[in-house]
């Protein structure tokens, strides 16, 4: 309730009384409350959902009737281990702001997207990087995370099989925490496929490591209890190019931006003590 009121620029008491009249309307309780959280009820969940498909469609009919129309083509890059879970509500979302624009998707590896931004062959890349140059505007920055396979005993090997894709970023960070830490590692896979990667991983034949809340569904973050040392932490950066279509970059950039704000929003721990 809390962090609720402040978002919207009102008292906790004026929430509450909202919340209380919306539940009184519906015939239905919304939140599970307790002295540590609220939880949505199974009528929540429900509301919550049409609550979210109206607010889109409110989005899709102001960006109609408000905004110029803008067509054109942009190609938009992100590295592959970034493209779940957020690209996709991100394109649908744009599409149905600007159908008159063509939105081409470029997969590849950091290095390789700001090489491609910097010919200007890209209007907006996405990169994971620990230091993202000055005029980069960082998403998100959090520790990667070991991955492995559900109930998998790969990362208790000695030495520790990994598995990457040849030119990840992430492969000479993972190599160097484990040297660090005086732990003997063995390449497992040499592969320019994440799929394959992924695949090694699932069956329990190696580890991984990637962003916290980008793990493939199939995988998990892997419970070592500090058998494993903790990797560096990394960011996940947006660059937007200038020129003739900067402006229509832009509206993709805000976008992101939006998508990336919301996310965190939900994923945000609630502060200790704070009941609703």
């Amino acid at each position: 309730m809390t962090r609720a009121a402040s978002r919207l620029n009102l008292t906790q008491s004026a929430v509450s009384m909202q919340l209380k009249r919306l539940e009184e309307g519906l015939g239905h309780p919304l939140l599970e409350r307790s002295r540590r959280a609220m939880t949505p009820t199974a009528a929540g969940e429900q509301l919550l959902s049409y609550a979210r498909r109206m607010l889109d469609l409110n989005d899709e009919v102001w960006a109609r009737l408000t905004e110029r129309s803008y067509e054109g083509n942009l190609v938009l890059g992100a590295p592959h281990d970034v493209v779940y879970p957020y690209i996709p509500e991100v394109l649908r979302h744009f599409a149905r702001a600007y159908p008159r624009v063509n939105v081409q998707l470029q997969s590849s590896y950091t290095h390789e997207l700001k090489a491609l931004f910097a010919r200007g062959e890209a209007d907006v890349i996405l990169t994971t990087e620990v230091t993202p140059d000055r005029d980069a505007l960082v998403l998100q920055s959090g520790p990667l995370v070991w991955i492995g396979a559900p109930g998998g005993q790969a990362w208790r090997q000695r030495p520790l099989p990994l598995a990457f894709e040849n030119g990840c970023i992430f492969r000479p960070w993972v190599q160097r925490a484990l040297d660090d830490a005086g732990i003997g590692w063995t390449m497992a896979v040499e592969s320019m496929s994440i799929r394959t990667v992924e695949a090694i991983v699932s069956a329990d034949f190696a580890v991984h490591a990637g962003i916290a809340d980008a793990t493939p569904p199939h995988l998990v973050a892997v419970e070592h209890a500090g058998a494993l040392p903790v990797l560096p932490t990394t960011k996940i950066a947006m660059y937007v190019a200038g020129g003739p279509k900067a402006e229509l970059a832009g509206k993709l950039a805000e976008v992101i931006r939006q998508k990336w704000d919301a996310t965190a929003a939900v994923l945000e721990p609630a502060p200790a003590g704070v009941a609703g």
